[in-house]
Order: C-alpha cells, then sequence, then structure tokens
C-alpha cells in the first residue's frame, strides 16, 4: 500500500512552532502498512521559506516571545514519537539466549553457545549454571543459577516474563512499561531502570533497585521502588511497602510486620508507632505509601510526620492529603523526591520518564498477576 503522508497544515494548528511561522522545516511521520497488519513509522521533512536571519529572530524571538519555545515543543514532540517508533516496531518472536556459565537449559536442550527463547519456553539453570537474555532490542536480563524463567510476551508494546523461582539481574534502557516481569505475589513493571528481583520456593519475592524505578503491583496494591530502595512481595498480598536500604534495622522490622502479619490493631498500632519514631527525611517513601494503607487517626499521624519532614508544597492541603486526593499526593511526592536522594537518574530523565509513564499510561497498564 501507499505511505499515507501526515497532515501537517491539520496537525500544526495544535502543535504551534512545529513546521509553521518559524522558518523551520515542517516534521511529519509516514505510515508504511505491512501484510499482517502491523505498521512502520518513519519521519520526513518539507522544505521551508528561507527567511534569513531577521525573519527568523521576528518570528520566534520578537518582543514578547520566548526565544525558540515553539521550536523546543517541536523538538521534544518529534523526539517523543521517534522514540516511541524505535522501541515499538516489528519485534521477534523469540529472545537470544547466551551461556554464561555451566549447561542451562532451554525444555530440554541444553544451550551450548547461544539458543533461542520463544514464547511459552522455560529457561532453567541449575546450581552451576548461568545465562544472558537479551530482550529484543530494549535490555538485558541476566539468570542466576538455580532459576527457572518463562517467556510470556514479545511484541511492541509489551515484553513479559515469568520468574518461578531463584534469582534476575535485569538492565533495562526503553521507555517506561514495557519490560514486565511477572511473579508469584506481583508484576515487576520497568520505568527505566536496573534492578534484581529474587523469589523463593513459596513464592515471595524480594525487589532491590539499583538505578531508576520499579514499580510493583498485584491487582490495586502498588509500590513504587526507586534507587536504593528494597520492597518485598508475599503471596495472596502483594507488594509491601518500599524502604531505603539504609534504613534502621528496628525501622525495616517493624515495617516488614507492619505489611505481612495478620492485621490487627494490637499488631499493626505498635509498628506504626516504632515506623514514626525511627523514619528519617528520606523515609518519607515509606511514609508517603502508608498514606493509603491506613486510615482515620493513623493517616492524620503519619502526615504530620512528614510534613515535619518536608511540608507539602502550595496546592497542597492536610484535608486533600487526608481524602488521598491523586493530583496531590502526586504533586507532595514530587517535592519529597528531591529528599530522597536518587542521585541515579538526572533531572532530565526523572521528567522523560514522567512523561512516558503518563503516555503510555493504560496501553501497558499493570493488571496484576495473570
Amino acid at each position: 500500500m501507499e505511505y499515507q503522508p501526515w497532515d501537517n497544515q491539520r496537525h500544526n494548528r495544535a502543535t504551534p512552532g512545529v513546521g509553521r511561522d518559524t522558518g523551520m522545516p515542517a516534521l511529519g511521520w509516514q505510515a508504511d502498512y505491512r501484510p499482517g497488519g502491523s505498521v512502520d513509522f518513519r519521519p520526513y521533512r518539507k522544505s521551508a521559506p528561507d527567511l534569513g536571519a531577521r525573519g527568523l529572530r521576528n518570528r520566534v524571538g520578537g518582543p514578547g516571545r520566548p526565544a525558540f519555545a515553539g521550536i523546543g515543543v517541536g523538538l521534544l514532540l518529534v523526539i517523543g514519537f521517534a522514540a516511541l517508533w524505535w522501541y515499538t516496531r516489528e519485534t521477534r518472536p523469540f529472545w537470544q539466549v547466551a551461556r554464561l556459565n555451566g549447561a542451562p537449559r532451554i525444555g530440554s536442550s541444553r544451550i551450548d553457545e547461544k539458543g533461542r527463547l520463544g514464547v511459552g519456553q522455560w529457561l532453567e539453570t541449575d546450581s552451576e549454571s548461568r545465562a544472558k537474555i537479551e530482550v529484543g532490542s530494549i535490555g538485558q536480563v541476566e539468570i542466576d543459577p538455580n532459576t527457572k524463567v518463562r517467556l510470556l510476551e514479545t511484541k511492541a508494546t509489551e515484553h513479559r516474563l515469568e520468574l518461578a523461582h531463584g534469582k534476575l539481574s535485569a538492565k533495562i534502557w526503553a521507555p517506561p512499561r514495557l519490560f514486565f516481569v511477572d511473579t508469584p505475589s506481583a508484576v515487576a513493571a520497568d520505568l527505566g531502570c536496573a534492578y534484581t528481583l529474587e523469589v523463593d520456593d513459596e513464592g515471595r519475592a524480594l525487589l532491590h533497585v539499583t538505578s531508576g524505578w520499579v514499580a510493583l503491583q498485584l491487582k490495586d496494591r502498588e509500590s513504587m521502588v526507586p534507587a536504593g530502595a528494597t520492597c518485598a512481595t508475599r503471596p495472596g498480598i502483594g507488594p509491601g511497602t518500599p524502604y531505603f536500604d539504609d534504613a534502621s534495622e528496628a525501622f525495616r522490622t517493624a515495617l516488614s510486620n507492619f505489611d505481612f502479619e495478620p492485621p490487627s490493631d494490637l499488631s499493626r498500632i505498635p509498628n506504626l508507632d516504632q515506623l514514626l519514631v525511627d523514619a528519617r527525611g528520606r523515609d518519607t517513601l515509606t511514609l508517603w505509601h502508608l498514606l493509603g494503607r491506613v486510615d482515620g487517626n493513623n493517616r492524620l499521624r503519619v502526615y504530620e510526620r512528614m510534613a515535619a519532614f518536608t511540608p507539602p508544597p502550595d496546592g497542597v492541603t492536610r484535608e486533600g492529603v487526608l481524602q488521598l486526593n491523586e493530583q496531590m499526593l502526586q504533586l507532595w511526592k514530587d517535592k519529597l523526591e528531591t529528599t530522597w536522594g536518587d542521585e541515579s537518574i538526572g533531572g532530565v530523565r526523572k521528567a522523560w520518564i514522567k512523561i512516558w509513564v503518563r503516555a503510555l499510561g493504560n496501553v501497558n497498564g499493570l493488571q496484576g498477576k495473570r
């Protein structure tokens, strides 16, 4: 079929500064429709009149107009579309696997040096073997000894593994929410990161993030875990509350008890008391998650402890937080993140991650364990 040109006139009305009244080339996309329904997108440019230095200055940076503001918006849009095309282009129905040590197996077949892991197939290592998986074009996963994983899905908008037991280490450089790992007690969704994930024989999992962020979810229970933090999960409960690795032992013990002991006021209140007493400024990561996991007077206590460390920003009210207003909670979280010491990603990349999370949204949404 023929290429379908992008309608620049229609689109430029919605995107000021791109291909209109700037002297910059008009930017668009051509859709290449392939047999079977897949689509490849390719960028193209239209020529624009040469306005000269004076004309460009008058049209872009004239009085009262931020110089090159429109160009910057257009550039971000182009980069975003280009990245989306790059990561969602046609994928292969298998992943390449390389032997690192010993004799890992795909199904009943031993991997000599390299192999292919197809959808539905299991990759298993014994006590002396290790393997490395190429996750399409978006990253790598190393498989530790005594580990069993299965490829569940590999397509343009989703790459998904199942970790039955053992340990893996993932490094993903794609936009957020394209790579998932199912465990018996939660789903781990990459937000542009590096992390380790371990599952024991009872289905309990432990996530440790070394760079970026990972979301853990089971149904409507979700934990957002940044670099330098850890989060445990339990079958039938889902993810616990994330905490930084340098939190005190008393803090971590009280949190584990709070998350996973049978719920009752007799046990939860003393554990919450311990958490509030031992919390440091950066432990607002844990307290922010606890806001939605306690109610009544206990939620007020958590709010007051957080506010003592980092007061809510303008536009965030005490009443709104206690009512779990989503916008206010997010605004406060944005401010709190500056105290969490995540130096593994800079401000630009943090903003980029947020853009991708909001853009992809429910397209790749976490729906809990399958």
